[in-house]
This record gives structure tokens, C-alpha cells and sequence, in this order.
């Protein structure tokens, strides 16, 4: 019987869809593995193709090739080396007699010694916010541990750890140790969930604990990584940094009262505000790099939004692959043109000037034989943000950069925001966070650098951008605040008709005035048909915009009475 077990976790970043890219990652992990010593190897939840696949899972051909690059996989394990703990899709027609025989499951993938050992499926699917599981897997049953070089490992996958009922199975089965693959996305105060449902299986179930979590930016979602190991008695024996790749072998002995992991590599939890930026710029760059884009453009205002977005987008990409542009209108303070300047210089970046002022002489002209006899309002102010988003798709499509869109929570919420205008782009880092958000991470940027940003240390966004009244500069000495709450006011409203789904006199009781809850509550549902045309951005929250929270827009239900 084996006495003694070295495990590595590989934290990996994984792009979707990209099988033979990621077969070759988890090869060249499998090697750094092998001169770490270890025996086994475990990967996150659906490696071989990146999670969330969604409907790629429905495709036959997507799945022939998954069981292509399984098999060769397999192969590999021939060679004496670390055995593999793998997520995949599985599509169970290897055999005619297999009452599971066509369904497909997402599975945990079990090879050594040149073959697949075994298979496990998830058994509790989530299908709740940004997950939509029942739709393209099946269910697993519960079952026993996987024998793995004489222990018996209990195999869970990610929604399997989040209730005590596969946990409790395999530990009446005989396991020994419990392995928990993972795909599961960055959002506030996840970090800690995760950690705290990890010691509530183990308490109940007095067995050490293996969890293996996904790292990278997939579309909306940021993968945090923060893999970890406890042990029998719920200490915390191994974790490992978030929003990064590693690959760590933990060693593992057998004592009389089970299997103890040796202490490794002990990652402190980061502050707040760090978290959030850190998930910021992982989505945003991987966003860039697994589409292929040569960089980004964006238009730098003189504002806090455009400041912010072009800070993340240096600190993800590098100045080099960061165009912004600053397109004046005769609303334009001299102010907002010297701040803009001043963050561009800070940031390193290149900053070109183009004036919108022609396009609105134009668009006047063209319209005034229909719009005679109307008064100049928001019509007007509307053509001044299209001009400005046209100006920069049409930099985009002749340069090739994206075009990164800058708009925040609170002002998409209310639709505060121009279709076609400055809601143009192809993501907005900032689509997750509210206004106050903002302000609090722009001050923190300022007084410190996370490590891995390409950007310059210490301060980068001016402070009179930061401390100024926000305002659009659509025509003379406008503020948000004319016609919005201030901000901390607006913000807890948002939250909790958002977050908190909370009804009025909840609202209200908070201390907040009833007719400017009512009047908040219904630009949101009226905004809805702006929100399903915006960019992609970063989730942040539990309720982003988007398949955390599905509103229809013809809606005739009316909250407020």
C-alpha cells in the first residue's frame, strides 16, 4: 500500500475552444509536474476545451475532437509519468450496453499508465446566473472513489462541493482523500465562499481536501484561480495566488488517522479594491489576447470613466497597445483638455485630437429642414456621442484596434448612457462597476501597483479628475448631478433594487426619498433595451447586466405604485 503521494495542482489559464492549444499547455504543465516529482496531476473543470463551453458541447464535431485529444493525452501518461485528473466533456457512447449511452456529461477524466482509469460526472449542475448547465449536461450519479496508484480518491466537480451530498457518498465509499476540480468565476467576496464551503465538507466529512480552480478571462467571466489545500482537521495547508498560473506539487503522507499534506505555499488574501482591479485586468487582457486584437482605443474625455479605463487597459496590455483619442466639442472645458493631456503623459500613451464640431455642423445641417421649429435638447446632445463613437469605429476599422467603451454600472443602469455613442465598443472594463466603485479604485491606483500590471507605478489618473463634479460636457456647464442623485445615494439604490431585487419601502426605509426611489426604479426597467445591445464587459458583482439578470424589455409590470 502506498505510504506516500505528491499531488500537483496545475492552475491554468485555458483558451475556449482552443483543444490542441491547451493540450500543449497541459503537456508542458505535465513536464514542470514530472521535475516537481509528482505523481498526479490535476486540472480544473473542462480544461481541455475552457469553461464555460456552452453551446460548443452540443457539437458533434467539438466533441470528436475532445475525445481525440483525450485519448492522445492518455497516451502520454505511458511514459511512467504523473497520472492526470483532467475536466473534459464526456460523451458516454463507448458502449452499447451503458444505460448513459448518448448523453454528455461534464466530467472529471482519471489516466495513468497509458489509458483512461475512469470517469466521474458532475452530479449537481448549477443552472442559476451566469450558469446554464441543465440545458447541455447530464446529471451524473453519485458514486464511489476513483482508485488512483492504491488511494482512493473522492472526485468531485466545482457545484459538487457547494452541497454535502456527493461528499457524503464518497466518504461512506472509502475515500481518502477528496479532489474538487473548479471553473468557478471571480465576484465579490467569492474567494471566501469558496474557502468556507471547502471547510464545511471537510468537517463533515473528516477528510482532507484538494481544490483546483480555473485562472483567465472568458468573455464576461474572470477566473481567479486561489487553488488551496486543507487539511482533515479544516487548516488551511496550501493556496495558491489568484489571477495567476502555477503549478505546484504538494507532498502527501499516509499517518493512522488518514492522509496529511505537508504545509506549502500560503497566499494571503488581497485587500478589496485590489481583487477587483486584478479581475479587471485579467478580463480585460485576456479579452485582447485570446481575440487577437493588436490593442485597444479609447476615448479619453478628461473624465473619471475614460481615466480609468485607460489606466486598466496600460496596466493590461502595455502604453504601447493603448490609442486614446480626445474629441473636443464647443462644450469642451479647457479643463477636461489639459486633465486628459496630463493622464495621457502619466500613462505613456499616444493621445490624438479630433474635433467633433464639424460632424455636428454637418448633422445640423442636414436636419435642420426636419428638426425646424423643435428646440435644441437631448436630440442634439445624442448626435454629439455618436459623432464621437463613429470617429472612433472608424479609427478601429482602419488601425484595427478595439474599441474599449467606458461606461459605468450606475449610468448604464439608468440609461445615462447613448446607443450607438459612447455605449460603442467591443468591451467595457467597466460595465460591472458603479460609479462610487470608481472613485474608490481610481484613488487606489494611484497609491499602489498589484503585481503583473504593464503599466507606470504610482500616480496615473490626475487629481483634479478625480475630485471634480462628473459631468457629460454636452452643453454648458452641465453636471450629472442635475439631473441624478449624488452618486452614493444613486449607487445604494441601484444596489439594492439590483443586487437585493428589495421592494420600495425597503428602499425608503434605508433613508431615501420615496419619489426618487419610484423615479430610479423606472429608469432601470426603461433602459433594459439599451443594456442587451451594450458591450461585453467584467463581472464583478452576483447580479452583472446580463445572464445574471434577465429582464424582458416589453414589460408592462410597474413596481412602483
Amino acid at each position: 500500500m502506498t505510504d506516500m503521494l505528491k499531488i500537483c495542482l496545475a492552475q491554468l489559464n485555458p483558451a475556449l475552444g482552443d483543444i490542441e492549444g491547451n493540450l500543449a499547455k497541459i503537456r508542458a504543465a505535465r513536464v514542470e509536474a514530472a521535475a516537481q516529482g509528482a505523481e498526479l496531476m490535476v486540472a480544473s473543470e473542462m480544461y481541455i476545451t475552457g469553461y464555460p463551453a456552452e453551446d460548443l458541447v452540443l457539437k458533434p464535431m467539438f466533441l470528436d475532437r475532445v475525445d481525440a485529444a483525450l485519448e492522445a493525452l492518455a497516451a502520454d501518461t505511458a511514459d511512467g509519468g504523473p497520472g492526470l485528473l483532467i475536466g473534459a466533456p464526456w460523451r458516454e457512447d463507448r458502449s452499447a450496453r451503458s444505460p448513459l449511452r448518448g448523453k454528455v456529461f461534464n466530467a472529471a477524466v482519471l489516466m495513468d499508465g497509458g489509458q483512461i482509469l475512469g470517469t466521474r460526472y458532475k452530479h449537481d449542475l448549477p443552472n442559476y446566473g451566469v450558469f446554464d448547465e441543465v440545458r447541455l449536461f447530464a446529471a451524473g450519479p453519485l458514486n464511489g472513489p476513483m482508485n488512483f496508484r492504491d488511494v482512493r480518491l473522492g472526485v468531485m466537480v466545482c457545484e459538487d462541493m457547494w452541497f454535502p451530498e456527493v461528499s457524503e457518498c464518497l466518504t461512506e465509499s472509502g475515500a481518502e482523500i477528496l479532489i474538487c476540480i473548479n471553473g468557478s468565476p471571480y465576484e465579490l467576496e467569492k474567494e471566501d465562499e469558496r474557502l468556507q464551503l471547502g471547510v464545511a465538507r471537510v468537517v463533515e466529512t473528516e477528510l482532507p481536501l484538494v481544490y483546483v480552480n480555473q485562472v483567465g478571462g472568458q468573455d464576461e467571466l474572470v477566473f481567479d484561480g486561489g487553488s488551496y489545500v486543507l487539511g482533515s482537521d479544516s487548516d488551511l495547508r496550501v493556496k495558491l495566488a489568484m489571477y495567476s498560473e502555477a503549478v505546484v506539487t504538494t507532498q502527501w503522507e499516509r499517518a493512522a488517522d488518514g492522509w496529511v499534506c505537508e504545509e506549502g505555499p500560503r497566499v494571503a488574501p488581497a485587500p478589496k479594491l485590489e481583487t477587483i482591479y486584478s479581475a479587471l485586468v485579467l478580463g480585460l487582457r485576456d479579452y485582447v489576447e485570446k481575440n487577437r486584437f493588436p490593442g485597444v482605443l479609447l476615448g479619453l474625455s478628461g473624465g473619471i470613466d475614460s481615466a480609468l479605463s485607460a489606466a486598466i487597459a496600460v496596466d493590461a496590455l502595455g502604453p504601447d497597445r493603448v490609442h486614446c483619442v480626445m474629441m473636443p466639442s464647443p462644450y469642451t472645458s479647457q479643463e477636461s483638455l489639459d486633465d486628459a493631456a496630463e493622464a495621457a503623459k502619466l500613462l505613456g500613451v499616444k493621445l490624438d485630437s479630433v474635433s467633433i464640431e464639424p460632424a455636428m455642423d454637418a448633422f445640423d445641417a442636414m436636419l435642420k429642414p426636419l428638426f425646424n421649429g423643435t428646440t435644441p435638447g437631448i436630440t442634439e446632445e445624442n448626435i454629439q456621442s455618436r459623432s464621437r463613437g463613429l470617429t472612433l469605429m472608424a479609427l478601429s476599422n482602419k488601425l484595427g484596434h478595439m474599441v474599449l467603451s467606458t461606461g459605468n454600472k450606475s449610468e448604464v443602469s439608468v440609461g445615462y448612457a447613448t446607443l450607438y455613442g459612447d455605449m460603442c465598443g467591443g468591451y467595457n472594463v467597466l460595465k460591472d462597476l458603479y460609479k462610487t466603485t470608481v472613485f474608490e479604485l481610481s484613488r487606489w491606483r494611484n497609491q499602489s501597483q498589484a503585481i503583473g500590471l504593464l503599466g507606470p507605478e504610482g500616480r496615473v489618473i490626475p487629481e483634479r479628475i478625480i475630485t471634480k463634479p462628473p459631468s457629460a460636457e454636452l452643453k454648458p456647464d452641465q453636471k450629472d448631478e442635475d439631473s441624478l442623485p449624488p452618486y452614493d445615494k444613486l449607487d445604494d439604490i441601484l444596489e439594492c433594487l439590483i443586487e437585493g431585487e428589495a421592494g420600495i419601502d425597503e428602499i425608503v426605509a434605508r433613508g431615501h426619498d420615496r419619489e426618487t426611489v419610484n423615479r430610479i426604479w423606472r429608469l432601470l426597467e426603461l433602459a433594459e433595451y439599451k443594456r442587451r445591445q451594450a458591450a461585453p464587459g467584467v463581472k464583478i458583482t452576483r447580479r452583472a447586466f446580463g445572464r445574471d439578470r434577465r429582464y424582458p424589455i416589453t414589460n408592462a409590470f410597474k413596481g412602483p405604485l
